[in-house]
């Protein structure tokens, strides 16, 4: 590991803790996120753990250390605040359950008392750090779930890691051990409550709901001597090693609840399963996040920010100041949606068109393989090159 401490690392000075609050609100505010210290802290935040699991397997992940052995115990919290509240009769809907409300209001509700076993987490500053973990778990007006909600966990992640709760020496655990864990708690929180795709466009063609297992799954294969990304075609190859690796292990869930090819439900996967080597997918999923997750307006206007993400004042960015006294701020709709005009693909259909959840498809019989939660994909989104 590297003895220096990274930005991403830098404790926080500052005792004035904030309630993390929305700010991107236009393109100017945008670009202005993305020319900030706080982009670029999450950018190597996420190079720093993609390092620190390559080469790495989910069942060679060594036992957590004092510092995040509670996280883990918080998670299996939350999992079972779910299945104390199960799905309500729901049958003419395929749409969200109306008891993740209950649920998320229940996690809200306990979340004081999940960030006092934290050790080392400050008390004044868990209102602003909890604000993070609880917009993790999707959102409670829509009930559905996207790559924002999982940005969210990565940034509570962060949040921790800047005050100094964890160190870079708990960054494969973080991703193998924390991480992976949340990915299984959200997937019984998606097939429970049948959890809809946050946007029309699901998440950029990957699957439905998440990202980052494929970017830091990649890592994990990133210089494996026999695995190539073609394996994911290979049903014998993901059933040997879907336990180990993150990429693998979201293939084969895909596979377990939609009928059809890869090809047809998940294109953008089939597109980059013909890239010759994973260091070049891994690449290339580094800069996808950049451009169409951490770049794209109908995903960071819900982006939070505080004290310890700070997003930068207009006094701080002269560009910002001048592009605000010349452009009209849009307004929040019903939906706290914003909508931009020339966002293409977005200014119809980035909120207020439900997609229906995959799992209920499966459990309506429309798909196969009932028995596993999973991922999906859709078409019609422009791919990033790989090669």
């Amino acid at each position: 590991m590297n003895s220096e401490v990274s930005s991403a690392e830098q404790p926080v000075a500052s005792t004035s803790y904030i309630t993390p609050t929305k700010y991107v609100l236009s393109k100017s505010h945008l670009a202005a996120f993305q020319r900030s210290q706080t982009h670029r802290d999450v950018i190597t935040f996420i190079d720093g753990l993609n390092d620190a699991v390559e080469g790495k397997r989910l069942t060679q992940v060594r036992e957590g250390s004092e510092r995040t052995k509670p996280i883990l115990g918080i998670l299996e919290s939350i999992l079972e605040i779910a299945k104390s509240i199960p799905a309500v009769d729901n049958k003419l809907s395929r749409f969200g359950n109306p008891a993740f409300k209950i649920f998320y209001d229940k996690v809200g509700e306990s979340s004081g008392d999940l960030h006092s076993r934290i050790s080392g987490l400050p008390f004044e500053a868990i209102p602003e750090v909890e604000v993070y973990f609880k917009e993790s778990w999707g959102n409670k007006q829509r009930v559905d779930y996207g790559s924002g909600m999982e940005l969210n966990f990565l940034c509570w992640l962060l949040c921790l890691t800047k005050l100094s709760v964890f160190t870079e020496e708990d960054y494969e655990f973080l991703v193998l051990g924390v991480f992976w864990r949340y990915i299984e708690v959200m997937r019984y929180l998606q097939s429970t409550y049948w959890l809809e795709p946050a946007g029309s466009h699901g998440v950029w063609g990957l699957d439905d709901y998440h990202f980052l297992p494929f970017l830091w799954g990649s890592g994990q294969l990133k210089d494996h001597k026999h695995l190539r990304p073609k394996a994911i075609h290979d049903p014998e190859i993901l059933e040997a090693f879907s336990k180990d690796y993150m990429y693998l292990s979201c293939i084969s869930f895909i596979n377990s609840i939609k009928t059809a090819s890869l090809r047809w439900h998940s294109p953008m996967l089939d597109d980059i399963s013909v890239v010759k080597s994973w260091a070049k997918v891994n690449e290339g999923m580094k800069k996808m996040y950049k451009a169409e997750v951490l770049g794209k307006l109908p995903v960071m206007q819900h982006a939070l920010f505080g004290s310890i993400l700070p997003f930068p004042t207009p006094d701080q960015d002269p560009e910002l100041k001048k592009a605000l006294e010349e452009e009209e701020v849009a307004q929040p709709d019903s939906h706290g949606h914003i909508h931009v005009k020339g966002e293409t693909g977005w200014t119809m259909d980035c909120c207020g068109i439900p997609v229906p959840s995959a799992f209920a498809a499966a459990q309506d019989g429309a798909t196969s393989n009932v028995g596993n939660p999973n991922f999906t994909g859709r078409s019609g989104i422009k791919p990033i090159p790989f090669d």
